[in-house]
């Protein structure tokens, strides 16, 4: 039974206390305004995004920023619509001010200029999230409000000063951190801005210089920081907004992704590109993992991946014979010295396939030069013409600078030993031999950083060929406004007036609208990014490190991590794992309370990590279930699930096991998921039933996978044993 609404609150009748006037009176005047304003400002934005669509589309620059007010318009009403009043996370009352500062999702502001809501990620919310009783932050009380379908279900209240309760505050002997710790899990991670800690909020809010390493076990909000942090960066920090390139997050798995896709809608910011390493090559969907270790150990060098640059320097070579370019008029030598230098005239850093057309303009202006056209009839741009079409010349440079593609340059080095000795000379016979393949073409994972490194040095290899197509539009489309132009002077009698500007080619150009000329569709997870954030990043190798690298050249990242849960192992420091691929300006903060994991559960997972670690980083857990680990067969798991889900009404289970199967009998059951412990990975449950750990594998491997898979449970955790 629920006291009656009032306005935002809908407190259950165990709470009636905290329905008392004199204690959320104040909240109620404030909603009210707050969701008059709302109203207001989502109608005013609704007409302006209108107008704004109604609008000319321009073009060139004007087009862009129109496309961008769109976007964020959009964003913003997306966002007040998604919450109304729920913006509002709590408020706090400084020591010398009575008036309460309330905290939202988003900064709002009514008619008069009055602030109702304080974006969360604005330097005046910090108190909210960083005050506690050791440094108040001058804060005299804090409130935290826990929304259900809109309306505040409880709040709870904290206060830092002695007279701060004074008819005011509603304490309880649960905070709302630790109340929302023991709450159900869903399909999705939940909301958690309302329940951030101060140790948490102090990595959200360091700064974007250099790679900033979170470092933490299981629990302990990693990931939570991880997304609260990029939204942050891009509230903060005007280097990182979207046009300056933006944020890229990269998670372990598809499921974590899924898991995760709500929380930055949620913080106001969709514009983050989100993916994991496979997402970032095409052929990474139907990648397998690697059977061979040591191929795998192999290919993870980070030395691999700059074997791909001499791979394709061998097709960079300039001809060492001339030939002869006849043309209707003349025949000219074209010199291997002639063929030098079109091949040095390539602007640095131009993809392969793409320099091809730098390299043809370069030999047309050295046929033209060489054949002359002062005191002839022939003009240049005639003589150009005929160039082109040239089937000798253009035969002669798609065989000395060829188009390649990255599948055919990396299969090539799994296929042809003496080529992949070339590329890669400090590899052994041995070496060589093991990474050949009968299938040149079946992408394995870790084949998958070469495939990036080929492709990015390679580019396009319809480059030229587009570029001819959008050649031809532009002339098509400037050649169709010519006769529009002259159609126009001629119906001017005068000839004055701005209609003669009409007659400089400079503002002739302009008039020819880009959007509708060929284009390829854009690679959004190409970059470059302005910042990047890697969760689980202990996994990843060297050469996949070289991926994300390579997509923000500001190298300004944050990594998240936990050393203990790599599953090949991690021996070194963090700052000798990243200035070892190429991130030499690492700093490292720590979070060792594990907030989600109870105690009784963690108390059976330290073993199993330290039986082959024994330095792990094991957090600290803060609190117990009250519910015991259990332990039985295999043969009961149907009977466990049965009796979990009679039990409870809501909340979410899993069946771990070593092939994330589990059968259609677990598939059929509601709120049951089954997952491979490195699909769990970065997941949380209310039950987990692990399904014959010891099958998960020995050494470091097996250790990790049991510790990961045991610390996904928040309430209870069930393993079950073969006899």
């Amino acid at each position: 039974m629920t006291t009656p609404i009032t306005g935002a609150f809908a407190l259950p009748e165990r709470l009636a206390a905290k329905a008392d006037p004199a204690l959320i009176g104040g909240d109620e005047r404030h909603f009210a305004a707050v969701a008059a304003t709302l109203e207001e400002t989502i109608a005013e934005l609704s007409e302006r995004l209108d107008a704004v669509r109604r609008s000319p589309g321009g073009l060139g620059r004007a087009a862009m920023d129109r496309d961008t007010e769109v976007h964020r318009l959009t964003g913003r009403l997306r966002t007040l619509r998604r919450f109304g009043l729920d913006l509002c996370l709590g408020h706090f009352v400084r020591a010398d001010d009575p008036e309460p500062v309330y905290i939202g999702r988003l900064g709002l502001t009514d008619a008069t200029g009055r602030r109702l809501l304080v974006d969360w990620r604005s330097p005046a919310a910090a108190p909210f999230f960083a005050a506690t009783h050791a440094d108040p932050m001058g804060l005299a009380r804090r409130r935290r409000y826990r929304w259900t379908r809109g309306r505040i279900g409880d709040y709870w209240d904290e206060v830092f000063t002695a007279d701060g309760r004074e008819g005011h505050a509603a304490l309880d002997d649960q905070s709302a951190f630790i109340a929302s710790l023991g709450a159900g899990r869903s399909e999705r991670m939940r909301d958690v801005l309302t329940t951030i800690q101060a140790d948490q909020h102090a990595v959200i809010r360091a700064g974007s210089r250099g790679a900033l390493v979170v470092d933490g076990g299981p629990g302990t909000g990693k990931t939570v920081v991880a997304l609260h942090r990029a939204a942050h960066l891009l509230y903060a920090d005007p280097r990182l907004g979207h046009r300056r390139g933006g944020v890229l997050f990269v998670g372990p798995s598809r499921p974590y992704l899924h898991y995760v896709a709500d929380v930055l809608p949620s913080l106001g910011e969709e514009g983050v590109q989100t993916c994991t390493v496979r997402d970032l090559v095409a052929e990474g969907a139907r990648a397998v993992a690697e059977a061979d270790p040591e191929v795998a150990r192999l290919k993870a060098s980070a030395d691999m991946v700059r074997a791909v640059e001499p791979a394709v320097a061998l097709y960079e070579e300039p001809p060492t014979e001339g030939m002869t370019v006849t043309t209707p008029w003349s025949t000219v030598w074209l010199s291997p010295a002639d063929w030098a230098v079109a091949f040095a005239a390539v602007e640095p850093g131009t993809p392969h396939n793409e320099a091809r057309e730098q390299i043809l303009e370069e030999l047309l202006t050295l046929l033209i030069d060489k054949h002359g056209t002062e005191g002839d009839d022939l003009s240049p741009t005639l003589l150009r013409r005929a160039l082109l079409r040239n089937r000798e010349l253009i035969t002669a440079l798609h065989r000395v600078w060829p188009t390649l593609e990255p599948t055919d340059l990396i299969g090539d080095l799994w296929s042809v030993p003496a080529y992949l000795r070339r590329c890669a000379p400090w590899l052994d016979r041995d070496e060589v031999r093991r990474l050949q393949r009968a299938d040149a073409h079946a992408w394995t994972v870790s084949d998958l950083p070469l495939l990036d490194a080929a492709r990015q040095r390679l580019g396009d290899p319809e480059a030229s060929r587009r570029k001819r197509r959008h050649d031809a539009a532009v002339a098509a489309e400037r050649a169709r406004r010519a006769q529009v132009i002259e159609g126009i002077l001629r119906a001017d009698d005068d000839g004055e007036g701005a209609v003669t500007m009409l007659h400089g080619q400079d503002l002739q150009d302009t008039l020819i609208d880009d959007s509708g000329l060929p284009a390829p569709e854009p690679d959004l997870l190409a970059g470059p990014f302005a910042h990047v954030v890697v969760d689980e990043a202990q996994e990843l190798t060297d050469a996949e490190w070289q991926m994300l690298i390579q997509r923000c050249p500001s190298r300004s990242f944050t990594v998240v991590g936990d050393r203990a849960q790599a599953r090949l192992g991690f021996t070194e420091s963090w700052q000798e794992r990243l200035a070892r691929v190429g991130l030499d300006r690492a700093t490292v903060a720590s979070l060792s309370i594990n907030y989600r994991t109870p105690e009784e559960v963690m108390a059976e997972a330290e073993p199993a990590i330290r039986a082959a670690l024994p330095d792990a980083n094991v957090p600290a857990s803060i609190r117990r279930s009250g519910v015991p680990v259990v332990h039985g067969s295999v043969a009961e798991r149907d009977a466990v699930l049965d009796a979990w889900l009679a039990a409870h009404d809501d909340g979410t289970a899993c069946v771990i096991g070593a092939d994330g199967d589990g059968g259609a009998a677990v598939r059929a059951r509601p709120r049951v998921r089954a997952l491979t412990p490195e699909l769990s990975k970065g997941l949380e449950f209310d039950l987990v039933v692990l399904v014959d750990p010891e099958s998960f594998g020995t050494g470091i491997a097996g250790a990790v996978d049991r510790y990961v898979a045991m610390t996904r449970a928040t309430r209870q955790l069930v393993v079950l044993t073969r006899p």
